[in-house]
């Protein structure tokens, strides 16, 4: 492993004790036979990662013709994305599974914080008989949740809560309509659902990790030519199946799938906790996800194969997760999805789904329409406790991102702008106080490994304002092997930019998880009653 990625089997569950997915879906189709015909001619070559923005624990389904995926979110709300595609290649964010993080006061920044906690690893699987998709993941380690919705893009609600907590779940829509759930951390676990889904019937210990291979967890739960898989991910460089022939409980034997397997990011980890997915036309493929920090974990797509004896084996290229595969062979997409890239002018009466909370916001201090207007809904002096912080993830291998601001109803004691925000921070913005506003560049912004604040910031540099609209820009290198450079400049005619301060490097711990992430801000640090409208967001790459 290179040195910018420590060699770590290591679960979130571990780790936060010591700090402190994939395909689950319905029962697939039977293996393609020998000579079936695709569904139309590959054509071309695509390139990993298939997406170069911090999608993690990555569940993966087919519904007809179309592909959707769920991720981790952590504390940012709205949680647990739909992300959507016609050809696993290109995707788009249709909207998200759980809309408020209502597990708890922290979440909502309220006498506690709930960073790196919320949304994990979950499930997304879709139920034929009631044509309803549903999202399952558990919050805390205290209960799991189930919420369902007739469409990806939502309406989505709370279906149940259930007592048992389905660590790193799968959830499996068996061909009888039985549901179905995998989980656990080296013991792995089956629970049975009522046929509503709202309740437990019973649940089993199926398996225990050989001590030779260390921990497994990530369950991904599917049935294939009558038999059923559990897919189990070895964090953070090993992936392994296991295989029933005699239904859900087992008994279970285990093959590995993957380890130390060299992934197609250069400085990046090895790809894992995935899963796998088959189309119309009987191809397998695998969507796993690459440590590649600081950006976060980044999807990547390989096609599978399977033995006579009904194992999958993820092709490789020249002994490695490759870097370009033939383009799978799909129906021609019914339409272009939306770019997870581009400008945003905040016309419409909601916000767009790329656009996520850290934790849930003040609903009362925001609004859009005519530009995104945030007022004030915390009076401190440390970011990471302010409420209505607006993040959007950052686009690899390099991106920048420019807002449009006006600040001409910010107050004293007022701060506002655009932040490269994760465990360790730095922002370009505006301070005013005594009357006068002035544009400065902060560093210094950190929290330890148990997620409290360590640092306020410090302020770097700065420059004379005047007038009442300003355009902030923030760039940030995200490839794991590079210098991880973040820069801020500014412009008072939105064409000619300054630089403002010395460079940021981005940390790239894992213990955070989630990536850098592009962050629009507005707190107070003596009363409530300022405002700033970003009035223009645009994230471009080179």
């Amino acid at each position: 492993m290179v040195p910018s990625w420590p060699h770590r089997p290591l679960s979130r569950r571990r780790a936060l004790t010591a700090a402190t997915g994939l395909a689950a879906g319905a029962a697939l189709p039977a293996l393609p036979l020998a000579g079936a015909a695709p569904a139309t001619a590959a054509s071309g070559t695509y390139t990993n990662p298939v997406i170069w923005q911090d999608f993690a624990d990555i569940d993966v389904i087919r519904v007809g013709d179309t592909y959707y995926a769920s991720a981790s979110t952590m504390h940012y709300s709205p949680g647990a994305p739909v992300l959507r595609s016609y050809d696993l290649v290109n995707w788009e964010i249709a909207g998200h599974s759980v809309p408020v993080l209502d597990f708890g006061a922290k979440y909502d920044l309220n006498g506690g914080r709930g960073y790196v906690r919320g949304i994990w690893a979950s499930s997304l699987a879709y139920r034929p008989s009631n044509r309803t998709f549903y999202w399952l993941g558990q919050i805390d380690f205290a209960k799991t949740y189930v919420y369902t919705a007739t469409a990806a893009e939502g309406p989505w609600s709370r279906l149940t809560t259930i007592g048992t907590a389905y660590y790193d779940a799968g959830l499996l829509v068996d061909t009888d309509d039985t549901l179905y759930v995998a989980y656990g951390n080296t013991t792995i676990n089956v629970a049975q659902l009522s046929p509503d889904g709202r309740t437990q019937v019973r649940t089993q210990q199926v398996f225990t990790t050989p001590s030779s291979v260390g921990t497994l967890e990530g369950s991904r739960f599917y049935k294939i030519n009558g038999q059923y898989y559990i897919f189990l991910t070895r964090p953070a460089n090993g992936q392994y199946i296991l295989k029933s022939s005699g239904g859900p409980f087992g008994p279970y034997t285990m093959r590995q799938v993957l380890l130390d397997l060299r992934g197609p990011i250069p400085g990046g980890g090895v790809p894992h906790q995935g899963g796998l997915v088959q189309t119309r036309g009987g191809a397998w493929y695998y969507l796993a996800f690459v440590d590649a920090y600081p950006g976060g974990r980044m999807p990547a797509l390989a096609p599978v194969t399977w033995t006579a004896d009904g194992w999958p084996v993820v092709q490789l290229v020249n002994g490695a997760w490759g870097t370009t595969y033939p383009s799978p062979a799909v129906p021609a997409p019914p339409r272009q999805v939306t770019p997870m890239t581009g400008v945003d002018t905040f016309d419409g009466t909601t916000l767009a789904p790329r656009w996520e909370w850290n934790h849930n916001p003040d609903n009362t201090k925001w609004s859009t329409g005519n530009g995104l207007t945030l007022r004030t809904a915390t009076v401190t002096n440390d970011l990471y406790w302010a409420r209505n912080t607006l993040t959007h993830r950052i686009q690899g291998p390099t991106s920048t991102a420019t807002v449009q601001l006006d600040h001409s109803a910010m107050r004293d004691g007022d701060r506002a702008g655009l932040a490269l925000l994760r465990d360790s921070s730095a922002w370009i913005g505006l301070k005013r106080d005594g009357g006068v506003t002035r544009l400065v560049m902060v560093g210094g912004l950190t929290m330890d490994t148990n997620w409290n604040t360590t640092g306020t910031g410090t302020e770097l540099a700065s420059a004379p304002v005047s007038g009442g609209r300003i355009w902030l820009r923030a760039g940030a290198d995200i490839r794991p092997g590079a210098p991880r450079t973040g820069t801020f400049s500014y412009s008072t005619d939105g064409t000619t930019f300054t630089r403002l301060g010395p460079d940021f490097t981005l940390g790239n711990d894992w213990r955070f998880f989630m990536g850098y992430r592009f962050a629009l801000f507005n707190h107070a640090t003596q009363a409530l009653g300022g405002a700033v409208r970003v009035t223009r967001f645009e994230l471009s790459t080179p």
